[in-house]
């Protein structure tokens, strides 16, 4: 069965998930945001006192407040990075900025595996099916799990709000058309959760978003 925690991790307030099945053992961490020592350190215990083989880092898209603790994750737990592969140039510049935002300590991290939407994501006896939601950023992914309802959605959809598009590579239409022909496709009941901010639904986010709701 998938099981999920969520940690609230540094200034942009970022989501960082560790989903893992617990008949094997085996796990993911998406989006790692720990940068601080007491952040790191709050991840390294809850994967230890689980008994939590991660096999993968992943993230949905690469901009800072997701890549932070990339670096911290891939050697403490001795797994591999996984990006989108449309997210390459996000990432790479993530280095070049890191200092003027507060964060002079981040180390990119060497990139393992690109992902995109033709791929499954999987570990232990979980596969998440995944989806090409550009617009926040230019290959930006969700993440889907049919049978527990949920969604890793990113930056996309919030709780009554969307991903900003003001970044290099976001375009409002593009975020918009992801959002209507891609996460508005799940049931009503797929719980979305977000890159920042609490979860949401599909059915309420069709109904009340007053940026995408279908009027």
């Amino acid at each position: 069965m998938l099981q999920l925690e969520s940690f609230v991790f540094g200034p942009f307030q970022e989501n960082t998930y560790v989903l893992y099945d617990d008949n094997s053992g085996d796990g993911i961490i998406l989006d790692p945001g720990c940068y601080q020592d007491h952040e790191n350190q709050q991840l390294l215990e809850f994967v230890t006192d689980n008994r939590i083989n991660i096999t993968k880092i992943v993230n949905t898209h690469c901009h800072i407040d997701h890549v932070l603790g990339n670096e911290f994750a891939k050697v403490k737990f001795n797994a591999p990075l996984a990006i989108p592969e449309g997210e390459q140039e996000v990432y790479r510049a993530v280095k070049s900025y890191a200092p003027v935002y507060g964060f002079p300590k981040y180390k990119e991290s060497e990139i393992d595996e690109f992902i995109d939407e033709s791929d499954v994501l999987r570990f232990g006896e979980i596969s998440l099916e995944i989806m090409l939601v550009p617009g926040h950023s230019p290959g930006h992914l969700a993440f889907y799990h049919k049978d527990s309802k949920i969604c890793i959605g990113g930056d996309v959809l919030f709780q009554g709000s969307i991903g900003r598009t003001d970044l290099p590579g976001g375009d409002h239409q593009t975020l918009i058309n992801s959002i209507h022909t891609k996460m508005f496709l799940l049931p009503d009941d797929v719980t979305v959760y977000c890159g920042h901010g609490p979860p949401t639904t599909i059915g309420e986010e069709k109904k009340s978003n007053p940026f995408c709701a279908l009027v």
